[in-house]
């Protein structure tokens, strides 16, 4: 016969596994949101220049130019996440 795991040692087994994912989930917090920054910068800075575009009759100007700006700040704050000094 198989012997049996007590009730405790899978509770500590539970108690491990759950300290062990929220430590995973506090250390992917910073990536998670410079990712967020990055779209979120595109699609924000992208818009406004197709609203100006719209506005103004110049089409595609200022949609090219707050996509570029969108992909230069969202890479900035990735890289100044990624490259950030770990204490």
């Amino acid at each position: 016969m198989a012997s049996r795991t007590p009730r405790n040692d899978r509770g500590s087994q539970l108690e491990r596994s759950a300290e062990s994912f929220q430590e995973n989930i506090v250390r992917s917090g910073p990536v998670a949101a410079a990712s967020y920054t990055l779209v979120g910068g595109i699609l924000l800075l992208g818009g406004i220049g197709y609203a100006v575009d719209a506005w103004r009759g110049t089409s595609p100007w200022f949609l090219l130019t707050g996509l570029l700006l969108g992909i230069i700040v969202g890479f900035y704050e990735l890289v100044r996440t990624v490259w950030r000094p770990r204490s």
